[in-house]
C-alpha cells in the first residue's frame, strides 16, 4: 500500500539514512525508537513536508515522491494538535475541505458525523482554547479524517495527555481504525500503545528501520542487541554457540543453555522473564534448560514480583505476586528455574 524505498534525508542533527519499509493496506503500524532516531522526519517526508534527497515513496503504486502535500491524500496529526485558535471546532474540522470546493452543507454534515464518531459533536461551537487536551486531539483527528486520507500519520498523538484521557483516546483510535480501515502510521514511545493498537511494529534507530514485525514477535524475537536493549530485554546474554541436531548449545560464561534456534558462533541469547518457571524443588519437565541457584534480588512491581536468581548467570524471573507469596520467596532462597529451548531466542 505505502512503500518507502531507500529514502535518505539529511537534516543535520537528524537524518534518514536509507529507510526501507512496506506497509500493507489497512495496517496500523506503530513506529518506535529513541529520541533522534528520525521518526518524525520519516512521517514528515511521507507527508511531503520534506522531499527526500534520495529514494522513492509510493502509495498504491502511485509515486508521490515529488508531489506537494496537498496532492498526496495523506493526513497528519501532531502531538500539539495545531488547531487554528481563531476558528471554532466545526470550522477547524472543515478547514481542509475548502481546497476541494465541497459544498458548505456537505462539509457541515461530514464534520458533524466525524465529531459524533469522536464524541465531540457537542463542542462544535467552541474554540480550541476552551477545550481540554483530549478534546483538542479528537478535533485534530477529525480534521485529518474529513479529508478521507489514504494514509493517516500520527506523531505521538497521546503523549501529552493524562493517563485517563490517553486510555480513552487509545480506545477511540482503535475503533476509528476498525471503522474507517485507514492505513495508519503512529509514532510512540509507549510499549502499551504498540501492543494495544498496532498490527505491525517497526523499530527505528539512527535513521534506519532495524526491525519490522507483529508487536509480539518483535518483543519476543529481537533481531539485534539494539532492539533487545531498547525493548528492555531483561535476560540478554552474550555467548558462544554450537549447533547439534538442529539445536544450539550456547555457553554464556560457564552456563550452557539450549536454544531451538540453530545458530553458531558469537551470539546473544534472550529469554523473557515471564517464560522462566521458578520452584522450590526440581520440576519434572521436558524443558531442556534447568538450573538451580539462590535469589539475590527481589523487586516489587505491584501485581508482579521480579526476582534475580544467581544460577551461574543472573536470570531475571517474573512471578505473580500470589505465586511469590505462596512460595515464601526472599533474598537468599534456594530455587530451581526451568525454561524451554523454544523460549530462548538467539541472534
Amino acid at each position: 500500500m505505502i512503500k518507502v524505498e531507500n529514502v535518505h534525508k539529511n537534516m543535520g542533527e537528524f537524518s534518514l539514512r536509507g529507510v526501507d519499509i512496506d506497509i500493507g493496506e489497512r495496517e496500523y503500524l506503530m513506529l518506535l525508537g529513541p529520541t533522534g532516531a528520525g521518526k518524525t522526519i520519516l512521517l514528515e517526508t511521507i507527508a511531503g513536508i520534506y522531499h527526500p534527497d534520495k529514494g522513492r515513496i509510493t502509495v498504491n503504486g502511485r509515486d508521490i515522491t515529488g508531489l506537494p502535500p496537498r496532492k498526496r491524500n495523506i493526513g497528519m496529526v501532531y502531538q500539539d494538535y495545531m488547531l487554528f485558535p481563531h476558528l471554532n471546532i466545526e470550522k477547524n474540522i472543515m478547514f481542509g475541505l475548502r481546497s476541494r470546493k465541497v459544498k458548505k452543507a456537505d462539509a457541515k454534515s461530514r464534520a458533524r458525523e466525524l465529531a459524533g464518531m469522536l464524541k465531540i459533536d457537542h463542542l462544535l461551537h467552541r474554540h480550541p482554547g476552551t477545550l481540554s487536551g483530549g478534546e483538542q486531539q479528537r478535533a485534530a483527528i477529525a480534521r485529518a479524517l474529513i479529508m478521507e486520507p489514504e494514509v493517516l500519520l500520527l506523531d505521538e498523538p497521546l503523549s501529552a495527555l493524562d493517563t485517563e484521557t490517553r486510555t480513552k483516546l487509545r480506545a477511540e483510535l482503535r475503533r476509528i481504525h476498525e471503522a474507517t480501515s485507514t492505513t495508519m502510521i503512529h509514532v510512540t514511545h509507549s510499549f502499551d500503545e504498540a501492543f494495544l493498537l498496532g498490527s505491525q511494529m517497526a523499530i527505528m534507530n539512527e535513521g534506519i528501520i532495524v526491525q519490522v514485525g507483529e508487536p509480539g514477535e518483535v518483543f519476543r524475537k529481537p533481531n539485534c542487541k539494539f532492539v533487545a536493549d531498547f525493548l528492555g530485554a531483561a535476560n540478554l546474554f552474550p555467548g558462544n554457540a554450537i549447533v547439534d541436531n538442529g539445536m544450539s548449545s550456547i555457553d554464556i560464561g560457564g552456563v550452557k543453555i539450549a536454544s531451538a534456534v540453530p545458530i553458531s558462533g558469537r551470539v546473544y541469547a534472550s529469554i523473557r522473564p515471564e517464560d522462566i518457571m521458578v520452584s522450590l524443588r526440581p520440576i519434572e519437565s521436558s524443558a531442556r534448560n534447568s538450573f538451580e541457584g539462590n535469589i539475590e534480588r527481589v523487586e516489587d512491581h505491584g501485581t508482579i514480583s521480579q526476582v534475580t536468581v544467581d544460577a551461574g548467570a543472573p536470570f531475571i524471573v517474573s512471578l505473580t505476586r500470589r505465586s511469590f507469596e505462596d512460595m515464601s520467596l526472599a533474598v537468599g532462597s534456594h530455587v530451581f528455574i526451568t525454561f524451554k529451548a523454544a523460549e530462548v531466542h538467539a541472534f
